[in-house]
């Protein structure tokens, strides 16, 4: 045999059939090329026949054009022993050919990659093809993709809406009777000296409000070293009998919250120095001293601490009274919802900081630093260095609001008292903020007609025995879980029925429930439910607030329901109605719906009435127990919405009598700083300071009232 490297280069197209030597391939199982090239056809097939027909002796090829076939034709193994030995011995001579004339040699292809080159072909014109005529999809297609299209993300149309905060969860908490116990030590202690306050800030408010009206004191009027002395022992005095709000001004600092308390007890600290500075320090301009309004701040700051004792200690007194009550109230993203009770989680969210301590955190620093700056400015920038305390004492006095320790204190205070006497009690202000966020409630039928409300007037049978159709029809009342449940219980008692296993239970929109009973189609609705579910009716009967069964969609019976108002529903309602809250009516009964609640209560109440699906959402949350903002000790409907709307006027007061004492706080700060630096003292007496300060309480402390009152 010859060697290889005197092979033809079109020898190689051989290659492969070597490999195929000594096999037991039959002649008739091979394929020629050009059969390979018909089975998958292609675009290169006659490239490659135009480049196997390539002239193999100068001149000579192009006269023989069925050379290239036959060399290209795939021989059998015998075949090939015989005709390569030949082919490759001698060597082809060369002619005197032009070099211009004669073509490129020819490339030597193998079958292997002339068939994966012609299938590549093929594959890319076919997926060109089907790409151009593919159908474009929506988003939501059901048809299947192919993998190479899940690379293609869909961005939303928006940005995406940004998550709620997690709520913490619920840590180790203290017994609600410990915590009524503790809360009621500390109301007693904080609220036992508010009186000995009040008589010794008399003591100093009565000489100066006399001088005020033009009356001579003796020994007090024209001495200011007995002034001194008097102003600064009432206060030290003062600083003693409120020691709470020293106490919980720092307390709250090392939580990170800057409070009014710690405002109001620094105002007493400069009103003391300042005492101290008129008696040592002779170059101090002859101005009054600042010591009553210091102590009428120690005083409300005392005020508002008591109270917050109080408002946690009858919140706990009504909580530790059921150690499983019967329902809570938690918030959703649409409203407020009743559920069934459960008490961890109560303790943390009663304990929690109020709206208005975060507000406080976040302002009150910053009019404290700008007291000192403005102090500063007003003496030290104008030569006065030894007026620094005078200056920053009234700057303190004006700036520290009366009202903002009771901003909250007050108003959770006279809810909780109120709450008290029906029956409830809310997780403090940051409970009856989560509960007030949405102006929504979530009602169910049986809240707006509790049991003894929903009464049977009579039965009537269309060829049907009295114990089947009680059956029937409290078997699918039970399982939908509306108000009628219990009637048809008690029906199901007095008749002698059972109850009988469903299949295939559903709910329609039309107002009514079907299932099927030992194979009969068992509908259960309201009239018109009947008649779009192809159900005869007697032409005669007119019922508004009718039960139909049928069988088989033939009329079984007909229950007469009477649905009787309740006074408490009703006075509940007109309650939403005044606090601007809208009941969303989550009702699995098909015959209440706003219809009924206009026919049967005196108030017109806008309900907001979903659809099946979300009023069936809506219902199963009373078993989800969520976190407790509230507690619910009694029926009904009332008690639920005198929490819910007492929760929404409690986070209204707090909101706005906080901003309303922050607005003053910042005027009495800029007002102080301007007078100081122009030395008009004489325009910032003690008592005129006292009497701005007091104007700003009035609209504040009638917007806590009004958080008991509705």
């Amino acid at each position: 045999m010859a060697e290889i490297e005197h092979k033809k280069p079109y020898d190689a197209l051989t290659d492969a059939e070597d490999l195929t030597a000594g096999t037991d391939v039959s002649p008739e199982g091979s394929f020629s090329l050009e059969e390979i090239l018909a089975e998958y056809g292609g675009s290169r097939r006659q490239h490659i026949l135009e480049e196997a027909t390539a002239p193999e002796h100068g001149a000579n090829a192009p006269s023989q054009p069925g050379a290239a076939e036959a060399a290209l034709s795939a021989p059998s193994p015998e075949e090939l022993e015989a005709d390569v030995s030949p082919a490759v011995s001698h060597e082809p001579e060369e002619t005197p050919t032009p070099e211009e004339v004669l073509p490129p040699p020819p490339r030597p292809v193998s079958i292997e990659r002339a068939v994966g080159q012609t299938v590549g072909d093929v594959m890319e014109e076919q997926e060109s093809q089907v790409a151009e005529h593919r159908p474009r999809r929506g988003l939501f297609s059901r048809k299947k993709m192919v993998p190479y299209e899940t690379e293609r993300l869909y961005e939303p149309p928006g940005p995406p809406p940004e998550p709620e905060p997690e709520e913490p969860p619920i840590g180790p908490e203290e017994p609600l009777d410990t915590a009524m116990k503790g809360a009621l030590k500390s109301w007693r202690r904080s609220r036992r000296p508010l009186t000995s306050a009040a008589a010794v800030s008399l003591l100093l408010l009565a000489p100066q409000a006399a001088e005020a009206a033009g009356y001579t004191v003796p020994l007090w009027t024209g001495d200011a070293q007995l002034q001194t002395v008097v102003s600064a022992a009432v206060l030290i005095l003062m600083c003693v009998l409120c020691r709470r709000v020293f106490t919980r001004g720092f307390s709250r600092l090392t939580h990170k919250f800057f409070t009014s308390e710690l405002l109001l007890a620094m105002s007493a600290v400069a009103a003391l120095l300042d005492c101290a500075t008129r008696l040592w320090l002779p170059a101090r301009s002859d101005a009054p001293l600042y010591a009553l309004p210091a102590c009428v701040g120690l005083l409300f700051g005392q005020w508002g601490c008591s109270q917050r004792e109080k408002a946690r200690c009858d919140t706990y007194r009504t909580a530790a009274l059921d150690s499983a009550p019967p329902y809570l109230v938690t918030d959703l993203e649409t409203g407020a919802c009743k559920q069934p009770g459960r008490i961890p989680g109560f303790w943390s969210d009663t304990e929690k900081p109020s709206v208005s301590e975060f507000w406080q955190a976040a302002l009150l620093p910053v009019i404290f630093v700008a007291s000192v700056v403005f102090a500063g400015l007003g003496s030290l920038g104008q030569g006065r260095g030894s007026d620094f305390l005078l200056n920053w004492s009234a700057i303190l006095a004006a700036s520290a609001a009366l009202m903002l320790p009771l901003a909250d204190a007050l108003p959770a205070a006279r809810l909780a008292k109120r709450l008290q006497k029906t029956g409830c009690a809310v997780a403090g202000c940051a409970g009856a903020e989560k509960i007030s966020r949405k102006k929504s409630i979530v009602v169910t039928d049986q809240d707006l007609f509790p049991p003894g409300t929903v009464s049977l007037n009579g039965v009537k049978l269309f060829g049907e025995e009295m114990p089947k159709v009680v059956s029937y029809g409290a078997s699918l009342a039970r399982a939908s879980d509306c108000g009628l449940r219990r009637l048809f219980d008690n029906l199901l008692v007095s008749e002698g029925g059972s109850l009988e296993t469903l299949d295939d239970f559903s709910f329609y929109e039309e107002g009514g429930f079907s299932a099927n009973i030992h194979g009969e189609s068992v509908l259960l609705g309201t009239a018109s439910f009947m008649r779009k579910m192809d159900v005869r009716l007697p032409s005669g009967l007119n019922l508004r607030t009718g039960v139909f069964l049928s069988i088989d969609r033939q009329l079984a019976a007909v229950f007469a329901v009477k649905y009787k108002p309740s006074d408490n529903v009703d006075w509940a309602l007109r309650l939403l109605r005044r606090n601007h809250i809208q009941p969303i009516l989550a009702s699995r009964d098909p015959n209440v719906n706003p219809g009924l609640l206009k026919r049967k209560f005196a108030t017109k109440i806008k309900v907001n009435y979903p659809t099946l699906s979300d009023r069936l959402a809506f219902s199963e949350q009373e078993t989800a127990q969520g976190r407790p903002r509230a507690l619910l000790l009694r029926e009904g409907l009332l008690p639920y919405a005198e929490t819910v709307a007492g929760s929404r006027r409690l986070s209204r007061a707090v909101r706005a009598g906080t901003a309303l004492a922050l607005l003053g706080s910042v005027a009495g700060a800029l007002l102080s700083f301007y007078l100081t630096g122009l030395g008009s003292y004489e325009l910032m007496e003690p008592l005129r300071l006292l009497a701005f300060s007091l104007l700003w309480t009035l609209p504040v402390f009638l917007l806590d009232n009004l958080a008991g009152r509705y």
